[in-house]
Order: structure tokens, then sequence, then C-alpha cells
């Protein structure tokens, strides 16, 4: 971001100007200039469109992070996108503050790396969490221990791998976090004056809230820009959910384990009789030895069968399947 002036700087350089202290043609630039080829087809920045469908990735990672997080910090998590927005990287890099925690993630097969920014309250409230505490953030700012390092890059390795579901629908990457860096300017991955989409989250941690910010340099997902639309991203979502869903929901449902029940027969006593019951008394039932009994699943009379034995074990065998129309 260029320097901005203060309206007294801007009064003394025009009074300056003025009185002939300086002159204006020393600032014209007289040099050649250098001219740039620019594709029409393949713009080098993001248009509303390509924000709008980051925004439609980042709210599912947001629910992924909402879903997952408490299960390691036992807190509830809540993740909301605020806004996207396209700025130089040097502008990313001018608003972070010392010490910043910078998670550096390389998003394979794609060309590059992305950034996420965490809170430093956030950060606090993370360490204390993890180590038994209520996840407190600190009252005052100050430096991360080697050991905090270590358990924040625990949480930042879970939030990185959270990121292939999201992206899935626009390619199939395997991001990977390479560093933690806590000072901003050994975060250079790009040039400071190349274009980057910055996607605003709000995150709260049980009372403790705070941002992140995820940075994507342009020409990290610049191979599939094209794909960054809400069109083509439903439309892959669509078929995934046809696919890809629908075998895991039958896979997860086929493992489900149900009680089933073989009822030989019912028979009402009173309760003095059975208070008096003794070995060797016999309960009349209602149904004979070679009538067709009742197999129930959960609660749900779904069989007949004829009872029998299988080895040393008491069975039925299936005689009917008793259909929902019946």
């Amino acid at each position: 971001m260029g320097d901005v002036l203060s309206q007294s700087e801007i009064d003394n350089l025009l009074a300056a100007l003025s009185s002939g202290e300086l002159d204006a043609d020393e600032f014209k630039d007289i040099g050649e200039k250098s001219v740039k080829n620019y594709d029409f087809q393949r713009p080098s920045k993001f248009s509303k469109e390509h924000l709008r469908t980051l925004e439609n990735i980042f709210e599912h990672f947001g629910r992924l992070l909402s879903t997952n997080l408490p299960a390691y910090l036992r807190k509830n998590v809540s993740v909301e996108v605020m806004n996207s927005e396209a700025v130089i990287y040097q502008e990313f890099t001018n608003a972070l503050s010392n010490p910043v925690l910078l998670g550096i993630i390389d998003f394979a097969p794609l060309e590059g790396n992305v950034v996420i920014e965490l809170a430093q309250n956030l950060g606090y409230a993370i360490v204390d969490r993890m180590l038994g505490g209520e996840g407190n953030p600190l009252e005052k700012s100050r430096d991360f221990t080697e050991i905090e390092l270590v358990i924040i890059e625990r949480i930042f390795i879970v939030i990185t791998n959270m990121l292939s579901e999201p992206w899935a629908n626009v390619v199939k990457i395997s991001p990977r976090l390479t560093r933690i860096e806590t000072n901003s300017q050994f975060a250079q991955i790009i040039s400071p004056s190349d274009m980057a989409a910055i996607v605003t989250m709000n995150v709260k941690i049980g009372t403790v809230e705070g941002m992140m910010n995820v940075c994507i340099p342009y020409g990290c997902i610049e191979s599939v820009i094209d794909k960054l639309n809400t069109k083509f991203w439903y439309a892959s979502m669509q078929t995934l959910d046809d696919k890809s869903y629908k075998d895991v929901i039958e896979v997860a449902i086929s493992r489900a384990r149900v009680p089933v029940r073989a009822v030989l027969g019912k028979s009402t006593i009173s309760l003095n009789d059975l208070l008096n019951m003794q070995k060797g008394d016999i309960i009349k039932l209602n149904s004979r030895v070679d009538e067709e009994m009742d197999i129930y699943i959960g609660n749900i009379r779904k069989f007949t069968a004829m009872p029998g034995s299988a080895a040393d074990s008491y069975a039925v065998k299936i005689t009917n399947i008793i259909r929902e129309e019946e």
C-alpha cells in the first residue's frame, strides 16, 4: 500500500510549490515507461464472482471447523465468514502486527502457498484450553514460547487438513502446513505488488472472539480461476453429492447394528402366581409349537419364522417377510 499523506503534509507541499521551493517538473517521470502484456481472457485480478465463490468455499470450511474443533478444544466453536476482498499482498502484510500467528500452507498440486492468519487472543485461548485451562486469553500480548507454538501447530494441522473437502468441488488438493511464522517479515511468499484474495472469518471459541484471515495469492489458483464461479461450484457439489456422499451414507447405514427379537408367544399371569412360581412350573403361551413366530427388528414386526437349532444354539428359520403394506 502506498504512503498516504496527512492533511498537514499536503498543506506544506502546496505551500512549497507556491513559494517556488519545489519545482513540479522534478517530479515528472520523463523516462520510458515499461509496458506489461495484459490478458483480457485471464485477468490478473479477482472478480466479484470469484470472491463470492471463495466465500461459499470457506462457509463450508467454517462449518467443518465448528463441527470438528470442539473435539480438540472441548469448547463450543463457531465460525462465520464476514467478507472477502482483493488486495495487493503488501496491504495484507502491512496490516499484520507483531507477534502474529501465520500458518504457511502448501496448496499442492497448485503452485504457491496460502497464508492463514489467526488472531493472537485465539492463539492464547487455544494454548490455555489445550493445557487444561478455561480457554482465557492473556491480558497483555507477548511472544509465543516454543512449547506454545508446538501446541498451536497441532491445531493448525487439523485446520489445514479440513481444507481438502471444501475445495474438492473446484480442484482436489492435498494441503500441508509447512511452517508457522510469528513475524510477518518472514511470510513474504509472493511479491508485495501481486494480487491476493483475503477471506475474513470471525471465530469464537467459548467466549473468546477473534478474526482469522485466509490470504490466497492469485498465482496460486490461477490455473483453476475459471472454475471459481458459483455455477461450476454448485454443479460439482451436486455431482459429489450424487456419488460420493450417497456411497458413504449407504456404507454407514449398512454397518449399523440393530436389535433382533424372536417372540415365541405371550401370556398373562397374576402377580401372585409369579411370586409363587417354582422350578418345573409351566406357563401356557398363546401360540402352538408348530406355528410361526414373530421376528421384530427393533420394535417393528418384520419376519415370521419357525423355531429350531443350529449347532449348539437356538435359531429360527425365516419363512416370510412382512412388507410395510401388510
